[in-house]
C-alpha cells in the first residue's frame, strides 16, 4: 500500500515548514505543502487524504477554498488553521464544513498531529465501506465496525442484518454508553443509501426553543438572529438517513410537528410557507423506553407507532462477558497509535480487574478507562494498578452542590476542554454534543 498523502496549505513559508517536518514524523505520511490556492487547486484531483488550510492566503480567502472543497470533493476532511482566535470565524468555517479549527499558538502542531490522524483514520474507514459497499457480492460485516464476539451481541448483528434488506425505520435501545450511535452508522453505511448523508442530532442536547430550527432550518429573518437562510437536519439529510439520538427526550409539542413531516414526508422551514419534500431514513435511538413513555404520558402513542419499526436492543457491557477485554485491548491500541506511543498490552491482573468491575457508563466507560490505563502506565505492560475507575462516591459528592443541570453541563464541559487542551472536536466527541453547542457557549461567555 502507497503512503497517504497529507495537503498543506499554508503561505507562511516557515510555518509550512514546521507543518511538514511534524506530520513527515509519521513514516505512513507524504507531505505535500502549497503556499496559494491556486497552486493547490491544480493538485486536488490527486484527492489526498487530509487537507490542512491557512484561514489566510494571499490570492483566495480559506473560506472560498473551503466551499470549493467541500463542493467537488465532500469526503476529503479539511482541518483550518488560523492566527484568529474568534469564536465567529470559527463557527463560520465549522458551519462551512471544516472538520475542525486550529487556532495557531504554542500547542497547535501537537492538535494538528492528533487531529489529521483521527481524519484520517474516518476518512479511510469511510473509503474502506464505501468501497465494501460497492462490491455486488459484499457480505455486510457489521462486526468490522462493532466489536463484540459475546452472544448478547451474535444476536445484535443478526437483527442488523436484517435492517440492510429495507427501508425500515430502526429503533436502538440501550443504556447511555452501549454505542447506539455506532450501531446508527454502520446500518447507514451498510445500507443502499451509504454514499447519501448521514445526519445525527442529539434531542437533549437541544434546548427545547431550538429543537424545531434545527430540524426543519429557517428562512432570513424568521426570527431575532436569523441573519441567513439555513436549512434543517431533514434537509440536510435528503435521500440520507436521519439518526435522531435520545428521541425520548422531545417535547409533546414538537412531537406532533414531528408526526406531521414523518406522515407528509415533507417539511416547511421556520418563516417560509414552502413545503419542501424529503426522503429521509430514521434511525432513532434512546435509553428509555417509549411504551412506558405512552402509558405515562410523555410521549404520543401515533409517534410511537410511525417511529418503532425494526427495534433492536443493545445489552449493557456487564451482559458482554469477554467483550470487555476484547474492547479494552482495542481502545489501548487504537489510542496508542493516535498519540504515537508505543503498544501496550494488559496484564492478566490488569484484565481480571477489568471483568471485576460494573460499568455503570458501559462501552464508553470502558474506553475512557482503558485510555486512562495506557497513560499511567510503565514499560509495553498495562498493570492492576494502572486501572482506575470513578467510584459512585465521586458522582455523589460531585452532586452536593445542587447547581442547575446547565450550570453542571458548564462546568463539566469546562472540566473536559481542560483535561484535552481545549481541543473542541474531541471534547465534542467524548461528550456526544454538538461542536457548536460548546462554540456557542463560549460565544456567550459560559465557558
Amino acid at each position: 500500500m502507497g503512503k497517504t498523502k497529507i495537503f498543506v496549505v499554508e503561505d507562511d513559508a516557515l510555518y509550512s515548514r514546521m507543518l511538514r517536518h511534524k506530520l513527515s514524523l509519521d513514516p505512513e505520511f507524504e507531505v505535500d505543502v502549497f503556499h496559494d490556492g491556486k497552486s493547490f487547486l491544480k493538485k486536488i484531483d490527486e484527492r489526498p487524504s487530509v487537507i490542512t488550510l491557512d484561514h489566510t492566503l494571499p490570492d483566495i480567502s480559506g473560506l472560498e477554498l473551503l466551499k470549493k472543497i467541500r463542493k467537488d470533493y465532500p469526503s476529503i476532511p479539511v482541518v483550518v488553521l488560523s492566527a484568529q482566535e474568534d469564536v465567529n470565524i470559527a463557527l463560520e468555517m465549522l458551519k462551512a464544513g471544516a472538520y475542525d479549527y486550529i487556532i495557531k499558538d504554542n500547542t497547535a502542531m501537537d492538535k494538528l498531529w492528533h487531529i489529521v490522524h483521527q481524519a484520517n483514520e474516518k476518512s479511510t474507514l469511510q473509503n474502506e465501506v464505501e468501497l465494501l459497499s460497492s462490491e455486488i457480492s459484499t457480505k455486510y460485516n457489521f462486526q468490522k465496525y462493532i466489536k463484540g464476539s459475546s452472544a448478547p451481541m451474535q444476536r445484535v448483528f443478526t437483527l442488523l442484518e436484517k435492517t440492510t434488506k429495507t427501508n425500515i425505520t430502526v429503533s436502538v435501545y440501550g443504556q447511555t454508553g452501549t454505542g447506539k450511535e455506532v450501531v446508527a452508522k454502520a446500518i447507514h453505511f451498510n445500507s443502499d443509501r451509504f454514499k447519501k448523508p448521514l445526519v445525527a442530532i442529539n434531542v437533549a442536547a437541544i434546548p427545547k426553543e431550538l429543537i424545531e430550527s434545527e430540524l426543519f432550518g429557517y428562512e432570513k429573518g424568521a426570527f431575532t438572529g436569523a441573519d441567513s437562510a439555513k436549512p434543517g437536519k431533514f434537509e440536510e439529510a435528503n435521500t440520507g438517513t436521519l439518526f435522531l439520538d435520545e428521541i425520548g427526550e422531545m417535547d409533546l409539542n414538537m412531537q406532533a410537528k414531528l408526526l406531521r413531516v414523518l406522515q407528509e414526508r415533507e417539511v416547511c422551514r421556520l418563516g417560509s410557507n414552502k413545503l419542501i419534500p424529503i426522503d429521509v431514513r430514521i434511525i432513532i435511538a434512546t435509553h428509555r423506553d417509549l411504551l412506558d413513555e405512552v402509558k405515562a404520558g410523555n410521549f404520543r402513542e401515533d409517534l410511537y407507532y410511525r417511529l418503532m419499526g425494526l427495534r433492536i436492543d443493545l445489552p449493557t457491557l456487564r451482559e458482554r462477558d469477554n467483550d470487555i477485554i476484547l474492547l479494552a485491548k482495542t481502545f489501548a491500541v487504537e489510542f496508542c497509535k493516535e498519540n504515537g506511543i508505543p503498544k501496550k498490552d494488559f496484564s492478566s491482573a490488569a484484565l481480571d480487574k477489568l471483568m471485576k468491575y460494573n460499568y455503570p457508563g458501559n462501552v464508553r466507560e470502558l474506553k475512557s478507562i482503558a485510555e486512562i490505563a495506557v497513560v499511567m502506565s510503565e514499560g509495553n505492560q498495562i498493570q492492576a494498578d494502572d486501572i482506575q475507575f470513578n467510584h459512585r462516591h465521586m458522582v455523589e459528592d460531585f452532586l452536593q452542590e445542587e447547581l442547575t443541570l446547565e450550570e453542571y453541563n458548564t462546568r463539566i464541559i469546562k472540566w473536559y476542554l481542560q483535561r484535552y487542551n481545549n481541543n473542541v472536536l474531541k471534547v465534542a466527541d467524548k461528550l456526544d454534543v454538538g461542536k457548536s453547542t460548546i462554540y456557542r457557549m463560549m460565544k456567550e461567555g459560559k465557558i
